[in-house]
């Protein structure tokens, strides 16, 4: 079988089709699905659709996105939600320095300072509940790994649509956290994302589809879902020459070791 390790059922694209989403998931044996909070709401709903369907397990967390959201209460409700045995992960969280780089008009998207705050406070969460986390890292790779590290004792994870270079990607490994990779390694051949899966430990990996988004080829462009995360393994198979059934119970064996789904 196959495992999704991060989707976003919850979000509105997937409005009153949950059911034939996760029909053709399993039908493309995809047998189970982490869906991922983005804030204390997501989070909820995350854990609302594991009690009703039985191959859905949650994560719990606070995006950078949403860091301005973070105070007394919402980590309480936090503490909360994730008092469910489907809960396992705290996620997604991490940094995201891309807005604060581009116009004016993002004025009001979380500080630099602000996101670091909430990151911190999530791993401590994770701490506290013993929780493996979910990394979302984009432009912010030096803070990222710098975090992280003051944390390595204490904290076991994944950094999520990974999409930097060799040199994050080592010290990701170095942390003896795993990588994981979406739809997008299916766009272009001969990149640098290629490069990277060649090198990586095939053990260090795990797939999602990050739905709805990063459909992958053929369906770019389309709305992502559960069921297309095969097409991750066959690229990744393609790019190691390795038998895809290999590339499924690697990458199965990792997300259930990492998050302790049966």
């Amino acid at each position: 079988m196959f495992i999704d390790t991060h989707a976003h059922l919850d979000f509105p694209e997937f409005k009153n089709e949950v059911h034939q989403v996760l029909g053709r998931a399993n039908s493309a044996e995809v047998k189970r699905i982490i869906n991922v909070g983005v804030d204390v709401d997501s989070s909820k709903k995350s854990v609302d659709l594991s009690r009703k369907y039985p191959e859905v397990y949650a994560a719990c967390g606070i995006h950078p996105h949403s860091a301005n959201d973070l105070d007394i209460e919402a980590n309480q409700k936090l503490l909360s939600i994730t008092n469910h045995p489907k809960v396992v992960a705290i996620g997604e969280i991490g940094l995201d320095y891309y807005y604060l780089k581009r116009s004016s008009q993002f004025s009001k998207y979380p500080s630099r300072e602000k996101q670091i705050l909430c990151f911190e406070q999530m791993l401590d969460l994770s701490v506290e509940l013993r929780l493996p986390v979910i990394i979302h890292s984009r432009e912010a790779d030096f803070d990222v790994y710098a975090i992280l590290k003051s944390y390595q004792k204490d904290i076991r994870g994944v950094v999520h649509c990974f999409s930097s270079d060799w040199d994050f990607a080592k010290k990701i490994l170095d942390l003896n956290m795993a990588i994981s990779f979406t739809g997008n390694i299916t766009y272009k051949q001969g990149t640098e994302i290629e490069r990277i899966i060649k090198e990586l430990p095939l053990g260090s990996m795990m797939i999602e589809t990050d739905c709805p988004y990063l459909a992958p080829e053929p369906f770019r462009g389309k709305r992502n879902e559960p069921a297309y995360v095969v097409k991750v393994a066959e690229e990744i198979a393609r790019i190691k020459d390795l038998p895809l059934s290999e590339v499924e119970r690697q990458t199965t064996k990792k997300a259930m070791t990492l998050f302790g789904i049966k």
